[in-house]
């Protein structure tokens, strides 16, 4: 019978997972946990090795965070395993041994949120967040050209139209993240009231180009006679780069300049020896919130790459469920309070057209 036991790994935790030939990724590396240390309300946790008769068979970082009433360990893109694809059974054998660890040592966590590539009776969907299991991942190791015809028919349409248009000009601004982001945060705050979605402070996306620094995060935009159109946040470890955050107006949208900006991102990225370029999410049966997206990013590429979503995995069952219950009632709440409204606008409206 197989043993199996997790060690805090510490300041080995890297070179642990390097003897066991695994890549990590950037979100499990310290270098993520220096932009973690900056952004309030989260706190790096632990780093875990995974040891089945000894030896390493999943490593796992983790990070405290806390909610309106409620904390919980995120262990984003985590746990990552050495060898083989886990089976149903190991992954049920590590949440069980990852719980009472997490019970043994942080009493007040409520879950662990963490990614699963088996469905299981123990998981549960995100509370108040959105997962993805289904993305497209473009292979930089193409040239440019070859790039551009491994794309759907669209995709080389739109592309090709946007780089005709001489007044659209796409840079990696980087370097001057600092002195630029404050114009480019305005274009976000349009893109999610344009998409109906929350975004983070302004804050938060600065200590992200800041703590993670050139090395691991690039900073994209497409101006015209110097506007900004649209922008894009990327990620990098040594050979992968995904597509973290993005913005644009309505010019730009208009212009191609989105479509543009993947594709000189797709450059950029391979001239610094990135290997594949993953667009970061599309619709699934677990996000249909994401269908909104998916006629963009498809268009870059044939092919849908299926990857582990994420899971919260409750360690205090009951207070869990409490959670659940609370978040219900409050959306409840939440959809009735917005019902009122959009009613009291329609009879004051209605009284005010029969004044005229």
């Amino acid at each position: 019978m197989k043993t199996s036991r997790f060690e805090d790994a510490g300041s080995e935790f890297e070179s642990l997972a390097d003897e066991a030939k695994v890549d990590l990724p950037l979100e499990q590396t310290s270098a993520w946990e220096v932009f973690d240390w900056a952004v309030g309300g989260r706190l790096p946790w632990r780093k875990l090795v995974w040891l089945v008769d000894g030896e390493p068979r999943a490593f796992l970082t983790a990070t405290k965070m806390r909610g309106r009433g409620f904390t919980y360990l995120w262990a984003k893109h985590g746990p990552v395993w050495a060898g083989r694809t886990p089976s149903a059974r190991e992954e049920a054998a590590f949440r069980f041994d990852l719980v009472r660890v997490v019970r043994s040592l942080e009493p007040e966590v409520d879950f662990v949120r963490l990614h699963a590539h088996h469905r299981a009776d123990g998981l549960r969907e995100l509370l108040q967040s959105v997962t993805y299991d289904r993305t497209v991942i473009l292979d930089l190791r193409k040239d440019a050209d070859a790039l551009l015809a491994s794309m759907k028919k669209r995709g080389r349409r739109d592309v090709r139209k946007a780089m005709r248009d001489e007044s659209l000009v796409a840079a990696d601004e980087t370097e001057n993240a600092h002195a630029v982001f404050g114009e480019l945060y305005e274009l976000l705050v349009e893109t999610g009231e344009r998409d109906s979605f929350g975004i983070l402070p302004q804050e938060t996306y600065e200590a992200m180009l800041v703590g993670l620094g050139p090395e691991h995060c690039r900073l994209y935009t497409v101006r015209r006679e110097g506007r900004p159109l649209c922008w894009g946040i990327v990620t990098t470890t040594a050979s992968q780069a995904t597509y973290y955050y993005a913005a644009s107006n309505d010019e730009g949208r208009k212009a191609g300049a989105p479509d543009l900006l993947v594709f000189a991102m797709a450059r950029f990225l391979r001239e610094r020896g990135i290997e594949s370029f993953d667009l970061m999410g599309i619709d699934s049966e677990r996000a249909p919130q994401l269908a909104g997206v998916r006629g963009f990013k498809t268009k870059f590429s044939e092919e849908i790459a299926e990857v582990p979503g994420a899971w919260d995995v409750p360690v205090s069952p009951l207070r869990y469920e409490a959670l659940v219950k609370a978040l219900a009632a409050k959306r409840w709440a939440t959809a009735k309070l917005g019902s009122v409204r959009r009613r009291l606008r329609g009879d004051s409206e209605g009284q005010d057209s029969q004044g005229e």
